[in-house]
């Protein structure tokens, strides 16, 4: 009888949350194609120009709000991924076990920093440092900038990323390290070739949680890089992201039954849709990996 119920409870969980994501799909998609209705759809994704307004001089072209996500993401990854995943690597295979017990918990206490703390610090010291170096060669420059809100951002997930590639990296098996010993190779070779490539799956998962995290944060771009839609390849200059820009929209002045939410709803479906593909890629990834090392 008890397994009859927990069976029925399972199931009906499932179903509702099943719903659940379905309803809300179907709710982003149905304000979307109202959106498309009324702008082009290559008018979105072609067009530099996006000022959305309550007026007849709207302009609703993304492609400044992608150049500005991707971008933003690429910097803090480039400081998360190598740094995190060597802290990973350290804590696993180099670090003491008694200093482990004490800097592994700092680490995840690290990770649970509120997102508005580091965007306090972001506008308040690391913004405005950069633009020092930057006048100081004379670079164009703002205390606002896609750099200071890349590299604090990518401090944030670090824990992220450690904490995650070093559980997998201490599930890897012993007998694999301690076999690769015994054939002669150093603890550094056995790192680079046994423990590092059966390791990769879950390694390649905790970026991929970095990076979700980094395209989904809108705290420190708003108090660190701004809300200024442009495309600009100098990094000490201020861009915004797509999230940035759906929580303007939907908490601005603007009314809800007009173009502008309904845009914001757009850039909801277009998120989704290139986060789908991105992890169906990554499961490819960690699937071939996962036959060719385990």
């Amino acid at each position: 009888m008890v397994e009859r119920i927990a069976r029925f409870y399972f199931i009906c969980s499932a179903i509702l949350v099943s719903l659940i994501t379905v309803c809300i799909v179907g709710s982003i998609l149905f304000e979307s194609i109202s959106f498309f209705g009324t702008i082009s759809i290559w008018e979105f994704f072609l067009s530099t120009q996006w000022e959305p307004s309550s007026n007849s001089n709207e302009h609703y072209g993304a492609i400044p709000l992608f150049f500005g996500t991707i971008a933003i993401s690429l910097i803090s990854m480039s400081i998360a991924v190598p740094f995190g995943v060597l802290t990973a690597i350290y804590l696993s295979e180099y670090i003491k076990p008694n200093m482990r017990k004490w800097l592994k918990p700092i680490i995840e206490f690290i990770a649970g920093i509120p997102t508005v703390v580091y965007g306090f610090f972001a506008a308040m010291v690391v913004g405005p440092q950069l633009r020092s170096f930057a006048e100081f060669y004379d670079i164009p420059a703002t205390t606002e900038s896609s750099l200071a809100c890349g590299i604090v951002m990518g401090v944030m997930i670090i824990p992220y990323i450690s904490s995650m590639s070093d559980d997998i990296i201490q599930s890897i098996p012993e007998n694999q390290r301690q076999s690769s010993l015994a054939l002669g190779a150093n603890k550094s070779e056995t790192i680079l070739r046994i423990v590092i490539p059966a390791a990769l799956p879950g390694i390649i998962a905790a970026c991929i949680l970095g990076l979700s995290r980094a395209i989904g944060e809108t705290m420190i771009v708003v108090m660190a890089s701004g809300l200024t839609a442009r495309i600009s390849l100098n990094p000490f200059e201020s861009l915004t992201t797509v999230t940035v820009q759906i929580v303007g929209l939907l908490t601005g002045d603007l009314s809800f039954e007009g173009v502008s939410v309904k845009a914001a709803y757009a850039l909801g479906l277009t998120l989704f849709i290139s986060t789908f593909i991105f992890n169906a890629l990554a499961i490819r990834i960690i699937t071939y990996y996962r036959k060719k090392y385990v």
